[in-house]
């Protein structure tokens, strides 16, 4: 058995990672990579054995300016063992080879967890942390839809066409040069916007806010993930160029603070789909600040 880390850019232990990750998670990284979104940021530690990975433990380097102040957090992702290497140590050895190398080094630690998984990660001295998430308040939603249907349609914001090359180029350069619009921005969001977004099926576009949205419906709640311009433009005035119909909107990233008076925040656990755990103490003012990272940015 070996460790290696850092290989991203080796096709062969790619293509390993690929295959532990497909069998764990149901999706692998190469259409990422050989489109070009992977920029580094990505650096799995992994144990290798009998020319097959069997434990992984993935950094991801995030910068963020968080309510104006630069903060250089470490989230980990594809925490994987292969299953029959299961419950004899390995994540445990690779968490700790990744503390070991950036505990000093940055402005706190945090990953998205299991629910199964709170007693490992509280033996490795992570901490369970709170966000809080924010959703149009029912006035607010009233008054703003009336104003949407005053907008010409054209105006509008109206789903890309993923057939088409250009619109999908100008939007990555988009990504690339956004610039804050949120309480907690990842400055670095490329790679994993792109991740997310590169089949285009939900992202949209307003020709005259010259601004991009990510956003997923699930019956009649709208689902507001993500905001791309390339100048501030204020919540409310985007939110007016939405005609879709909905009974609620639930934004996926925290608002600027001249924003907060639109929505009701409430404490947010994760519910029955991971816990928040966290190493660090500036960590702990994502909860203090009333924040919540932002939904694309989850690795």
């Amino acid at each position: 058995m070996r460790f290696i880390k850092d290989y991203m850019n080796n096709t062969i232990l790619r293509h390993k990672l690929n295959d532990l990750t497909q069998e764990v998670f149901g999706f692998n990284f190469e259409d990422w990579v050989q489109n070009g979104y992977y920029e580094g940021d990505y650096i799995p530690y992994s144990y290798e054995e009998n020319d097959r990975l069997i434990a992984n433990v993935s950094v991801n380097h995030m910068e963020f300016i968080q309510n104006g102040q630069k903060r250089y957090y470490i989230q980990l992702g594809t925490v994987m063992t292969k299953k029959e290497y299961r419950k004899q140590g390995y994540a445990k050895r690779l968490m700790e080879k990744v503390l070991e190398d950036y505990k000093e080094n940055c402005d706190g630690i945090y990953l998205f967890g299991n629910l199964s998984a709170i007693e490992f990660y509280n033996k490795m001295g992570f901490l369970i942390g709170m966000q809080y998430r924010y959703t149009l308040k029912d006035d607010i939603r009233v008054m703003i839809q009336g104003n949407a249907k005053k907008h010409n349609t054209e105006d509008c914001f109206k789903q890309i066409d993923t057939s088409k090359q250009l619109q999908k180029n100008r939007y990555m350069e988009a990504v690339r040069y956004s610039v804050i619009n949120t309480a907690l921005e990842q400055k670095n969001k490329y790679a994993l916007q792109m991740f997310y977004t590169a089949g285009m099926e939900n992202v949209y576009y307003s020709s005259k806010l010259d601004c991009y949205i990510v956003m997923e419906r699930q019956e009649s709640i709208l689902y507001l993930q993500s905001i791309i311009c390339t100048k501030k433009i204020r919540l409310e005035e985007i939110l007016s160029y939405i005609q879709e119909e909905y009974t609620n909107l639930i934004l996926g990233f925290t608002p600027c603070m001249e924003d907060t008076s639109l929505c009701i925040s409430k404490i947010y656990d994760g519910e029955d789909d991971y816990r928040l755990f966290f190493y660090g103490e500036k960590l702990k003012d994502i909860e203090t600040e009333k924040l919540y990272f932002p939904e694309l940015s989850h690795a």
